[in-house]
């Protein structure tokens, strides 16, 4: 609580990296509930726009280097749950 956290992400593909790259990062709260997206990026970081993490995400991956790594800022206890790397790389997932 009140550092911020490094959520380490890395990939490999067999398939060059291009801009058809993605990556998606989901949230499931600890007590349960439904998945929800909370960054996504194709060719620039797309935050979430509305949510508990609204203005608390931070890209900084490098796709090029196999790094999809987010920081999420002044974490609380509510935060506390499943987070989910999603990296797809047409054709390679």
């Amino acid at each position: 609580v009140g550092e911020q956290v490094l959520l380490k992400c890395s990939f490999k593909s067999s398939s060059p990296i291009t801009e058809s790259l993605l990556v998606d990062w989901t949230y499931r709260p600890l007590a349960g509930g439904p998945m929800e997206t909370i960054f996504h990026y194709q060719s620039v970081p797309h935050p979430t726009t509305a949510g508990k993490f609204k203005d608390r995400i931070s890209w900084v991956g490098n796709v090029a280097n196999g790094d999809a790594s987010i920081v999420i800022q002044s974490p609380v206890l509510s935060d506390n749950g499943t987070f989910i790397c999603s990296v797809k790389n047409p054709p390679d997932v």
